[in-house]
């Protein structure tokens, strides 16, 4: 079934993988880095691959709008029905490091919710992509979400210092917690049923979701605040103020769990 949106999809899909060869030029060889402001780094792949995206993408859609991590914002891209939201790559310090923890991401958005998205690790070659009513994939296989619906024994990205301390981790007893450097990476994980749920309790930006967002979307899954409020993407400002992400049938136990966010656990 085709929609409207599959030549925006084969535009993006052949610039990411020429992406993805950009990348690999660069990664675990001589890398100029700094940071924009501490603990932020940047690198000249992360500048190299935003030119490229932004180059092909904008040259065969100029009347679409542009919004990336290491473009100056534009708030014309306000104005636009249909935004091109691009991180050329999340995990950069991983990149740094010369680890394959990162990922490059890319999506559509219209009226402010993604419509199509791919999430890519070019070193493992996984490639995670979506067009909205079309399924998830990762490497052209169709992925869905666990439909597990209770919390024990849970696999959670997550940091369990911060269950011990809002006294969550009775609730998830058994519970495996892991980290992955990349927010879009362990969202897509999600997606793929190698995790329950992703849980940043921390500020993120579009840049950061949006493509994990419509993948999950489309495996069956939701990203949500911890007060369950959905996404929404291309506003004035570009935070969001926490990211939590599960399959359907695991998120309403999960809300729950949040409501106690933000608060000590009592004594």
């Amino acid at each position: 079934m085709m929609t409207e949106f599959d030549n925006d999809f084969a535009l993006l899909s052949h610039t990411m993988q020429e992406a993805g060869d950009i990348a690999r030029r660069y990664f675990k060889n001589t890398l100029k880095s700094w940071e924009k402001k501490p603990g932020d780094p940047v690198s000249e792949a992360d500048l190299a691959l935003d030119t490229h995206f932004k180059e092909k993408l904008l040259a065969e859609r100029p009347d679409y709008g542009w919004l990336s991590e290491e473009t100056a914002d534009d708030l014309a891209r306000l104005e636009k029905s249909r935004v091109w939201i691009v991180d050329p790559i999340d995990g950069t310090r991983s990149f740094i490091a010369g680890k394959p923890e990162f990922t490059i991401c890319a999506a559509l958005v219209e009226d402010g919710k993604p419509v199509l998205g791919i999430v890519y690790n070019p070193i493992l070659e996984e490639y995670y992509e979506a067009v909205r009513g079309r399924g998830a994939k990762l490497n052209g296989e169709i992925i869905n979400c666990s439909k597990k619906s209770d919390l024990l024994n849970a696999k959670l990205i997550a940091s369990r210092k911060s269950f011990e301390w809002h006294g969550w981790l009775e609730a998830v007893n058994g519970a495996i917690f892991s980290h992955v450097n990349s927010i879009a990476y362990r969202v897509v994980k999600v997606a793929s049923q190698d995790a329950h749920a992703s849980i940043s309790l921390t500020e993120k930006s579009d840049w950061d979701i949006a493509a994990a967002d419509i993948i999950l979307a489309e495996a069956g899954g939701i990203t949500t605040t911890t007060k369950g409020d959905p996404l929404i993407y291309n506003r004035k400002s570009v935070n969001q103020r926490n990211v939590i992400s599960s399959g359907l049938c695991f998120h309403p136990q999960l809300m729950k769990l949040l409501k106690t966010f933000g608060k000590a656990k009592s004594s």
